[in-house]
């Protein structure tokens, strides 16, 4: 599913009430997120956080290793979805997997998503050496085996097949919403995806 901060950032309020690499992650997840990471210098996640560059130094030592920071930030809460599915669907791996379509579905539609964060992400940071290219592409592997394994266990003859299948449809239909709308091919997300299922059950 999609990894967007924006449904579970803090407003200003909230951010000033943290303590401060709290409100210097909060303020940088909610930046890097709307405007690119590019294009938000330490100032101004600086000042979103009510602090200084010199805080926010003793904190992270380089943009870099905060935007590497959020990314982690972002997969933890990505992951903890899939906790949430298990305790929903308790050994039924089937239902998991409907879950997991349908909790995808809104983000696809969500119509203040900017697309999943971690995809952005991984354009705007091409360099491999870069601190969060590492973050990026675990991520996306882990993100992949999660799916993979759930397949698995629901009795799927080829779960890496449908696996890969659900994964790329999902990474499209995230860049369809942003290119052509809600009503364009990612309206029919649901559908592709349990027809997907559907074959694969057969």
């Amino acid at each position: 599913m999609s990894t967007s901060p924006a449904k579970s950032a803090p407003d200003g309020d909230s951010i000033q009430r943290l303590p401060p690499r709290e409100r210097i992650l909060a303020a940088a997840c909610e930046l890097f997120y709307r405007q690119g990471i590019r294009a938000v210098g330490v100032d101004a996640i600086a000042e979103a956080a009510g602090t200084n560059k010199m805080t926010l130094y003793r904190h992270f030592v380089s943009k870099d290793e905060l935007v590497a920071e959020y990314l982690r930030r972002l997969w933890d809460e990505k992951s903890s979805v899939w906790t949430r599915l298990a305790a929903e669907h308790p050994s039924d791996p089937r239902g998991q997997l409907q879950g997991w379509l349908e909790e995808a579905a809104r983000h696809v539609t969500d119509p203040t998503s900017r697309g999943c964060a971690i995809a952005n992400a991984a354009i705007e940071l091409p360099e491999k050496n870069h601190p969060a290219r590492c973050v990026i592409e675990q991520c996306k592997q882990d993100s992949r085996a999660r799916l993979v394994a759930v397949c698995r266990e629901a009795g799927i003859t080829q779960p890496d097949l449908l696996a890969d299948q659900l994964f790329m449809m999902l990474e499209g239909a995230l860049v369809c919403t942003q290119s052509t709308g809600r009503s364009g091919p990612a309206e029919h997300f649901v559908r592709a995806g349990q027809a997907l299922i559907d074959a694969h059950s057969r």
